[in-house]
């Protein structure tokens, strides 16, 4: 099935009650229904995305398998797979795919949820994703001052990493004057080994992602 994501014309949908577009809240968040969707709300805007194929969640899995596992056993980081809540700035909530918060950072993990800026987010793209992830996404997450933020293409059988390039600043207390920009992207190909900088010592080959699947429909 094709992941699609889009915003919710929610004052022409009867199924999912709230705010404007631009007015929604965590608050409001809360409230939506457990229906199998993936809602999240960037700047105050609901985006609604459906089941993931077998593929999508294939490549997570192998993800998690080669970072995530030895991440955890080692002590090194605290890792989750969507659907997990995460709380940062202009982004209440999002549900990344796959989320890394270093020991270190082990106190935003709270109250069911992460609330704060995790050390490494990883989406994996769908045929409807594609501009929502690497376009509405990246430039919130680069605002929220995510360090770094890794997509990876199974169409193209390839990661893409973004490190932030500049930090947001600071106008007033909890406003940013600046947004937070990310540089241009490290592309790694199937062939190519990937080191995420906030877990330094584990390393993969990009292709072992995908390799294996029974069924590699995008």
């Amino acid at each position: 099935m094709k992941q699609l994501v889009l915003p919710v014309p929610t004052e022409n949908t009867a199924a999912i009650e709230g705010p404007p577009h631009g007015q929604w809240t965590a608050a409001d968040w809360q409230n939506l229904p457990d229906d199998g969707h993936r809602y999240e709300i960037i700047n105050g805007v609901l985006y609604m995305s459906t089941a993931p194929s077998y593929f999508h969640q294939w490549i997570i899995l192998r993800l998690y398998d080669f970072v995530g596992a030895p991440a955890q056993k080692q002590g090194i980081a605290y890792v989750s797979v969507a659907p997990i809540g995460v709380f940062m700035p202009n982004c209440e909530p999002v549900q990344p795919d796959f989320v890394l918060v270093l020991r270190a950072n082990a106190h935003i993990i709270r109250d069911r949820r992460i609330y704060g800026v995790p050390d490494l987010l990883v989406e994996v793209l769908s045929p409807g994703s594609r501009d929502y992830d690497e376009g509405v996404k990246k430039e919130a997450y680069a605002r929220a001052g995510l360090l770094e933020y890794a997509v990876i293409d199974p169409a193209e059988r390839q990661l893409r990493r973004y490190r932030l390039a500049r930090p947001g600043e600071l106008a007033r207390p909890g406003e940013l004057a600046r947004p937070g920009v990310y540089g241009a992207p490290e592309i790694y190909n199937a062939g190519d080994s990937v080191t995420f900088a906030c877990v330094a010592a584990l390393s993969f080959v990009v292709g072992e992602l995908f390799a294996g699947a029974p069924d590699t429909t995008v």
